[in-house]
């Protein structure tokens, strides 16, 4: 019984302890490897590319979202380089091969990372427009970054991003997360049992399931980060200062519709597209091509017709002036 007992303490301690990485002092230069980005702390993020076998006619830096990492664009990058598009897609800090994994940095540490990524990228290629791909938590990582976008920045495709933040929520949750958090911030709940479903795509669903390098049970800790990015994502819409390119599916059942199309609304330079057939993982779901299709035609020209027609089906909303980077 002793031992039982000890081992309840262990446990009651460990769920007790916030542990949280964000980025330490900077000490050099960030650089850009062929299979990494070193941060100006020293921090190694693994990386992957994807680049057309021609020219280069634009370049897209993509944010995977919670508990996934880089390789959720392998598929997606191969297709647009097919279109000359290059990709590039790199594990965040806490996620896949990342330093520190399962557990949160802070949001501050995401968007500078995502910055300097960009200002990396566009230093190897100089030439071709830059833009910042972000899915879900990537994609209120995106909005952050382009509310003071990088020189290189040249526009942000967000698609579901996770705008979902305290204000969106029924006080229930608020407030089971905060006591939550109070009393074992470590608990890891699987989320088993919820009956959500994020993409049609099932033999993607399953195959990530088998990924040792996908998160399955999530710190209480890192819930609580992801809440306070998209407490800052919700609010930052106004802010954008780029041009984008705002994507969402009709049966997201991850990020709900009023707060994402109030995001949109928000934004002054974006145009919005709405997929009736599309989920949460839009560039995985079995209509991927359809949106990658979209998302190929606005890199390359902006102004260009969307082929999905899904412009026209998304809520009305008015473009506001904008005083952009561009």
């Amino acid at each position: 019984m002793r031992h039982v007992a000890a081992l309840l303490v262990v446990f009651m301690l460990s769920a007790c302890a916030v542990v949280t990485y964000p980025a330490g002092p900077a000490t050099q230069a960030p650089r850009l490897e062929a299979d990494r980005a070193v941060m100006a702390d020293g921090a190694v993020l693994p990386l992957r590319r994807w680049l057309p076998e021609g020219d280069i006619r634009a370049i897209v830096v993509a944010l995977h979202g919670m508990n996934d990492y880089s390789n959720f664009f392998a598929e997606p990058g191969e297709y647009l380089a097919r279109h000359g598009i290059a990709s590039y897609a790199y594990d965040q800090r806490g996620f896949g091969q990342g330093p520190h994994p399962r557990h949160w940095s802070s949001t501050e540490t995401m968007v500078d990372d995502a910055r300097a990524m960009v200002d990396l990228v566009s230093a190897r290629h100089p030439g071709p427009k830059v833009f910042l791909f972000g899915e879900s938590m990537g994609g209120a990582v995106s909005m952050l970054v382009a509310g003071d976008p990088p020189p290189g920045l040249d526009g942000v495709i967000l698609a579901a991003p996770a705008v979902w933040g305290r204000s969106a929520m029924p006080w229930w949750q608020r407030m089971s997360l905060w006591l939550a958090y109070q009393l074992a911030p470590g608990w890891t709940p699987s989320g088993r049992g919820l009956n959500i479903q994020p993409s049609d795509n099932i033999d993607m669903l399953r195959k990530l399931g088998a990924d040792p390098l996908v998160i399955k049970e999530t710190r209480i800790d890192a819930v609580k980060g992801v809440v306070d990015l998209m407490d800052a994502a919700q609010a930052a819409p106004s802010r954008v200062r780029t041009s984008t390119l705002f994507l969402y599916g009709a049966h997201d059942q991850i990020i709900p519709a009023e707060p994402s199309w109030q995001a949109a609304k928000a934004i002054p330079d974006r145009r919005a597209v709405l997929y009736p057939d599309g989920w949460h993982m839009l560039v995985r779901d079995l209509q991927a091509k359809v949106v990658l299709d979209d998302m190929a035609a606005w890199m390359i020209d902006e102004d260009a017709p969307l082929p999905s027609g899904g412009e026209a089906l998304a809520p009305a909303m008015p473009r506001k002036e904008c005083a952009c980077s561009r």
